[in-house]
C-alpha cells in the first residue's frame, strides 16, 4: 500500500500567505478597471462596486472554509468527504483555470512593459518562477511579499492623488444603461480575479499552526484569517476608489472594445498607468507624471508575475493532495529536500509555458479563462454550506449559500458565453478523469490479486545447502543481493543477532522472458550460484534460504517476495551503477521504497 500520510512542512506565515493571495487579487486593478469602462463607459463604477462586494463575500466565506479545513480547504480537499467524484471534478476545473492563469498573467506582465515578443519573455519567466518553487512556498511567498509591498505603496499613492478628482468623477458618473441581461453580462465579464482565494484555501496545509495546536489537531486561523482579511480590504477599497476616480478622466471613448483617451489610444489595458500620468502630472508636472506612470508599469508587471507564482503554488498543492489520496500517480507527492513535489512543479511549469508559446495572444488566452475557478469556488461554497456535520454558525451558512447561488449563476453565464473556455475546461477534465480511472484500475487490480506462493511468483526458494539449522518462527529478513560483498555480510550479522530467518534473493533482471526463464533455477545461473555458495560458507550458526527469480522488474519482484514471505525488513545495498544508468534504468531503491508496504522496513546498506 502506498503511504498517504505524507505531509509538507508548515512554514508559511500570514504575511507570505497574504502576499500569495495579493499576487492574484491585487492584479485585478491592472485590467478590471479599464475592462469595465470598455463594457459600460461612465457608468462602469456600478459594475466595479458589485465586483468588490462579491470579492468581499467570497473572502468572508473562505475565512470560514480555512478554519474548517486546516489541512487543505480548496475544493478538492473540502468536498472529498461528501463526494469523491465531485471533488475530482472540482480539482480538475481548478487545474484548467490555473494553467491559463499562469500563462495569461505572465503574458500580460510583459505586454504591460511593451517588450518585443512578449510570449518568449513570458515563457522564460514561468520557467524561472517554477524553478524557484522547488525551494518551497516559504521562499516564493517571501518573494511575493517583497513584490506586494511596493505595489501597495504605489496603489496608496495613486489613491491619494485621485482623491481631489472624486468630485469631478461623481459629476461624470452615469446610471447603468441597457437591460438587466446586458448589465449582468457586463458584470460577469469583469469577475476574473477570484482564483487566488482557492490558492490560500489549498495552502492551509503548509501554513504555520496557531499556538497550542498540533499536527493531530491543527488550527491555522491566526494565519489564514489575517491574510484574507487584509488583502480583501485593500483590494475592495482601492479597486472601488480607483474605479470611481477613473470617471474623472474626461474624453474617454469606447472604440471596438478598447478605450481611447485624448492623446493616448488603447488605454484599456493600462488604465492605471494613464491615471497616474494624468493625476500626478496635473499636480506635480508632466515629467513626474510620466515617471510615475513608468513606476506603475514596473510594479504591476512584477505583481502579475507574482500571480504566476500563485497559480504554480496552487497547481503543485492540488496535485500533491490528489496523489496523497491515490487519485493520481504517487510521483506527485514525492517531496524534494525542501518539501516540494518536484513532478508537480514540472507539470505546473511546462504546460503554461506551452500555452503561452502556442497561443501568443491575450485575447486567445482570456477566451479560455474563468470557467474553471468560478465553478470550483461555487462547488466549494455549495458543498460546505449544505454540510450539516460541519460546525458553522447559522449566519455563516446562510451567507455562504447565498454566495454559492451567485457564483453558480455566474458559472452558467460563462459556460454559455465562453465556448472556448468551456471546451478547454471539459478537455482538461476528460483527460484528468481518464488518467484517474487508469490509476484506480491498476490499484484495484493490484489489491485484488490473490496472495501467491513464491513458486507461483516464479521465484525459486531453495532448500538449505548444509545441515545447519534454519531459524523458525519469529522475524523474517529479506536481502536482495547482487554480489557477495559487505551488504551480504551485514545481512548475515543482522539475521544472526536477531535470530531471524534470512532469505537471500537474487533477481536476474531482463526485459523479455520466456517460459524457460520463469522455470530457471539458481544452479543454472553462474553468478547467483557463486553468491549463494559464498553465503553458505560465511554463515556460521545457521543457513540462509536462497531465492532466485528472473524478472523484467527487480523492484517489483523484491516487493512481491517480501510481502509474500512476510518479511519484516528488506535489506538493499547502495546502487553501484553510474548516475546515467540510474536515470536510464531507474533506481531500484527508490522504486522499492515507493511500493513497499508500510509494515515492512527498508534498510539500505552503504
Amino acid at each position: 500500500m502506498i503511504p498517504t500520510d505524507v505531509k509538507r512542512p508548515r512554514n508559511v506565515d500570514w504575511k507570505r500567505a497574504a502576499a500569495i493571495l495579493y499576487g492574484d487579487w491585487g492584479t485585478s486593478k491592472a485590467y478590471v478597471i479599464g475592462l469595465a469602462f470598455a463594457v459600460a463607459g461612465y457608468s462602469s463604477f456600478w459594475l466595479i462596486a458589485a465586483m468588490c462586494v462579491l470579492t468581499a463575500l467570497v473572502g468572508l466565506n473562505y475565512m470560514v472554509i480555512c478554519r474548517l479545513y486546516p489541512d487543505g480547504g480548496g475544493v478538492y480537499a473540502s468536498v472529498r468527504h461528501r463526494s469523491e467524484v465531485i471533488s475530482i471534478v472540482g480539482a480538475f476545473l481548478l487545474i484548467a483555470d490555473y494553467l491559463v492563469t499562469a500563462a495569461i498573467s505572465a503574458l500580460s506582465a510583459f505586454q504591460y512593459l511593451g517588450v518585443p515578443h512578449p510570449e518568449k519573455f513570458a515563457a522564460a519567466s514561468i520557467l524561472i518562477v517554477g524553478l524557484l518553487n522547488l525551494l518551497g512556498p516559504k521562499q516564493t511567498g517571501g518573494l511575493a511579499f517583497l513584490v506586494s509591498v511596493p505595489t501597495a505603496i504605489v496603489v496608496v499613492v495613486l489613491g491619494l492623488f485621485s482623491l481631489p478628482h472624486l468630485g469631478t468623477a461623481l459629476g461624470n458618473l452615469q446610471p447603468l444603461h441597457g437591460t438587466l441581461g446586458q448589465n449582468w453580462a457586463g458584470f460577469v465579464g469583469i469577475v476574473l480575479a477570484l482564483s487566488g482565494v482557492e490558492a490560500i484555501a489549498n495552502a492551509t496545509g503548509v501554513m504555520k499552526l496557531d499556538p497550542g495546536s498540533t499536527d493531530e489537531n491543527p488550527c491555522v486561523v491566526k494565519t489564514s484569517t489575517p491574510a484574507i482579511l487584509m488583502v480583501m480590504i485593500e483590494v475592495c477599497i482601492f479597486t472601488a476608489l480607483l474605479g470611481l476616480a477613473m470617471h474623472a478622466l474626461n474624453g474617454l471613448q469606447i472604440v471596438n472594445g478598447d478605450v481611447n483617451a485624448p492623446g493616448a489610444e488603447g488605454v484599456r489595458d493600462y488604465m492605471l498607468r494613464y491615471m497616474g500620468q494624468i493625476f500626478v502630472g496635473g499636480a506635480l508636472g508632466p515629467v513626474l507624471g510620466h515617471a510615475f506612470g513608468f513606476i506603475v508599469s514596473i510594479v504591476f508587471a512584477m505583481l502579475l508575475l507574482s500571480a504566476v507564482n500563485t497559480a504554480i503554488v496552487d497547481l503543485i498543492m492540488i496535485q500533491f493532495l490528489m496523489s496523497r489520496d491515490r487519485e493520481v500517480p504517487p510521483i506527485f507527492h514525492r517531496l524534494n529536500k525542501w518539501g516540494v513535489p518536484s513532478a508537480g512543479m514540472l507539470l505546473a511549469t511546462v504546460v503554461p509555458m506551452l500555452l503561452v508559446l502556442l497561443v501568443k495572444d491575450m485575447a486567445g488566452l482570456a477566451d479560455l479563462y474563468a470557467v474553471g475557478v468560478v465553478g470550483a469556488i461555487a462547488t466549494n461554497l455549495g458543498a460546505t454550506s449544505t454540510d450539516r456535520k460541519l460546525s458553522i454558525k447559522t449566519w455563516e451558512r446562510t451567507l455562504m449559500f447565498g454566495t454559492f447561488l451567485v457564483m453558480a449563476a455566474i458559472e452558467m453565464s460563462l459556460l454559455i458565453d465562453k465556448p472556448n473556455a468551456r471546451y478547454f475546461a471539459v478537455t482538461i477534465l476528460a483527460v484528468g478523469l481518464i488518467l484517474r480511472g487508469l490509476v484506480q484500475e491498476r490499484r484495484m487490480k493490484k489489491e485484488a490479486a490473490p496472495t501467491l506462493a513464491p513458486r507461483q511468483l516464479g521465484v525459486d526458494v531453495a532448500h538449505p545447502l548444509s545441515k545447519a539449522p534454519v531459524p523458525s518462527g519469529g522475524e523474517a529478513i529479506l536481502c536482495a543481493v547482487r554480489s557477495a560483498g559487505r551488504t551480504l555480510d551485514f545481512a548475515l550479522r543482522e539475521a544472526a543477532t536477531a535470530g531471524a530467518r534470512l532469505y537471500l534473493l537474487f533477481v536476474r533482471e531482463q526485459p523479455f522472458m520466456t517460459e524457460e526463464d520463469a522455470r530457471r533455477k539458481w544452479q543454472e545461473d553462474a553468478e547467483a550460484s557463486a553468491i549463494f555458495t559464498e553465503a553458505k560458507q560465511k554463515a556460521a550458526d545457521f543457513t540462509p534460504l536462497f531465492c532466485y527469480a528472473v524478472s523484467p522488474s527487480a523492484a517489483e519482484t523484491i516487493v512481491d517476495v517480501a510481502a509474500t514471505l512476510g518479511a519484516s525488513r528488506v535489506i538493499l545495498g547502495a546502487p553501484q551503477r553510474s548516475a546515467l544508468m540510474n536515470l536510464l534504468r531507474g533506481n531500484v531503491i527508490r522504486e522499492v521504497s515507493n511500493s513497499l508496504p508500510e509494515e515492512i522496513d527498508l534498510l539500505v546498506y552503504a
